[in-house]
């Protein structure tokens, strides 16, 4: 913590000497006089103190700025920087480095524990795989190797759904096109084995290089790598000699491996959108494979940012109480609109929104017949912003003349201006494929996700649109497993026809013309499009039926409905607005204050007629 602790790096008595925290490039070895006056003024006078230990800042090529996207070299220039005493970052500013060091004190992690070496690491488990997680692995713009632990529920979804695709096709090539720590495509091979074939990329050397480490964590052999499955130690597993699967880990960028290589199912996850990389996903994706896309650009997705949600999306939006479904519609239209490109159609497998990510799933169907059928089910949507009702508009309507005619309310015959505003193009067509969402649900009950059995059950009762409260309470996990077990033959055996071959070879568009004559023919039976929320368009003064009973209501009523995972009190129903407001307030009561104002009320004016009938009398008499 002296100034002679480091000058103690260099022996100062021995002729010329090079700076040891500056490149030989920066500073030249220099005479003694020359470098104490380097170290005292450069470095030692720009220190940063942390529970008695100085932190000086250093001019090693320690840390880099990231390039850019278009992968411009000259950004990837050497900083100036503090290497943190408590974990490894290293920090450029020394504000941000004080405004760090305090974070550690609030979390109580005081203690100068990090040394440069592996024992920094900390271990993870998910879904019985291992992955070593560098020291502040939360921040991904302080950390190569990013790892979200709320993405758990993201990272079940996405493997069921591949399981799913398994029992349709064996074996099944599979990319995890952003590997980072490399944690979904180590849970695809441990969990699937041979039934996948894994490809896990990312650009980023770190990353490769942690990728491969976790692979032999967990006993799995790197494609071209060594046979014999040892320890992070060094020392073999006797248990397991054998490696349990096999993964082939690449450096190189995800719209290269795309444009390259053919896959069966692709998985997008990068940090923010991944508009960038649907077209190259689209390439080569085989026929009637599938392409999971999450993004977690939220700001954009629900209308915090409307100038970058028309860069990304080409979409205009605005905050609504269904917000959450407009940004998967959204997803969903952004991602057809890429499939067209490429002359091809796609089915909404699955689209979930939660509070940190959007997911979408779509099956590939390859020619310009379902191209044109995707393209056709993306529309505008005409939105009321008083009372919020909405409607999309018809195909080959005029906006201009029929916007407010469409929409069922009469608010702008009753209110001044303009009332409704026109949104999109937004996906029209279903969201969810219950047979599809029956497999997953096998898929977590098989591998014990308890997770996301529940979010599942939600699913396939919102996408029947449907209060089955024996299916999602009732049933026990085996009575759900022999019945999703029995629903994964019938669409085996369904499906059959329709499973691509293993050459990558494109087939005749029969198989995939009768996915879309199948689901013309269930047009009917799509669930309704968005959903209106209990409390949204509660009475004032009212007490409201719980929502359970005020579901049971609506369906006595003659409507279809079902809950859903957007809102926990929205609910999902074909029924308009006004008919949803009218049984909301027939079985609403009103509540004790509004009894005893009222009661005060007609107490009020019984006495204000009383005296004025007996003063009107008496001026009468008079």
């Amino acid at each position: 913590s002296k100034l002679e602790g480091l000058e103690m790096l260099v022996d100062l008595n021995a002729g010329r000497k090079s700076c040891p925290l500056c490149p030989e490039e920066k500073f030249k070895a220099c005479y003694s006089h020359k470098l104490r006056r380097h170290l005292q003024n450069l470095h030692w006078k720009v220190y940063v103190e942390f529970e008695g230990q100085r932190m000086c800042i250093c001019h090693l090529p320690c840390r880099h700025l990231k390039n850019s996207l278009s992968g411009d070299q000259a950004s990837g220039r050497q900083v100036a920087h503090y290497h943190c005493v408590v974990c490894s970052v290293t920090i450029a500013r020394k504000t941000d480095m004080i405004s760090h060091l305090k974070r550690h004190v609030n979390k109580g992690e005081t203690e100068a524990s990090y040394s440069g070496s592996s024992d920094a690491y900390e271990i993870m488990k998910e879904l019985g795989t291992n992955v070593q997680l560098l020291p502040n692995y939360t921040t991904p713009q302080k950390s190569d190797t990013y790892f979200n632990r709320k993405m758990k529920t993201n990272r079940q979804l996405v493997f069921c759904s591949l399981a799913v695709l398994a029992e349709e096709r064996n074996p099944l090539e599979c990319l995890d096109a952003f590997g980072a720590t490399g944690i979904m495509g180590l849970q695809w091979a441990k969990h699937l084995r041979n039934a996948v074939k894994v490809t896990i990329t990312d650009i980023n050397e770190t990353c490769v290089k942690m990728i491969k480490e976790n692979c032999q964590l967990n006993h799995i052999r790197v494609d071209g790598g060594s046979r014999s499955s040892r320890g992070p130690d060094g020392t073999s597993n006797e248990a397991e000699g054998v490696p349990i699967a096999t993964v082939e880990v690449a450096k190189m960028d995800a719209n290269v491996i795309m444009h390259l290589r053919s896959f069966d199912y692709i998985h997008l996850d990068p940090y923010g959108t991944a508009v960038n990389y649907l077209d190259s996903a689209f390439r080569n994706v085989r026929n009637l494979g599938i392409i999971s896309v999450t993004s977690t650009d939220t700001g954009s997705l629900y209308a915090k940012s409307p100038n970058v949600t028309l860069r990304h999306y080409s979409c205009h939006i605005v905050r609504t109480e269904y917000y959450k479904e407009l940004a998967a519609r959204m997803v969903v239209a952004t991602v057809a609109r890429a499939a067209a490109r490429c002359n091809k159609g796609i089915e909404v497998l699955l689209a979930v929104a939660l509070e940190h990510f959007v997911l979408v799933v779509v099956r590939v169907l390859r020619g310009p017949t379902q191209a044109d059928e995707s393209a056709k089910r993306l529309r505008q949507l005409i939105h009321c912003q008083w009372c919020e009702e909405r409607v999309f508009l018809k195909q080959g309507s005029m906006v201009d003349d029929n916007l407010y005619n469409q929409l069922p309310c009469n608010c702008h015959g009753s209110m001044p201006g303009k009332t409704a505003v026109e949104l999109g193009p937004l996906w029209s067509g279903p969201l969810f494929n219950t047979g599809f969402l029956r497999g997953m649900l096998f898929a977590a009950v098989q591998h014990s996700m308890d997770d996301i059995q529940t979010l599942v059950k939600t699913l396939i009762c919102e996408s029947e649109c449907t209060t089955l409260k024996s299916f999602v309470h009732g049933p026990s996990a085996l009575t759900n497993q022999v019945e999703c077990g029995v629903l994964i033959k019938t669409l085996q055996k369904g499906e059959e026809s329709g499973t691509a071959d293993q050459s990558g070879k494109r087939k005749t568009g029969e198989e995939s013309g009768n996915v879309v004559k199948k689901l013309k023919s269930d047009a009917s039976l799509e669930h309704p499009a968005f959903y209106y929320s209990i409390h949204r368009h509660s009475i004032r003064g009212m007490n409201m039926p719980k929502l359970n009973k005020f579901l049971q209501y609506l369906t006595e009523a003659g409507f279809r409905v079902s809950r859903t995972h957007f809102d926990p009190t929205g609910v999902r129903t074909d029924a308009t607005l006004e008919q949803f407001k009218s049984v909301l307030t027939k079985y609403s009561v009103p509540n004790a204050t509004t009894s005893q104002t009222s009661l005060s009320t007609e107490k009020t004016l019984t006495t204000f007629f009383f005296f004025f009938f007996f003063f009107f009398f008496k001026i009468s008499t008079s």
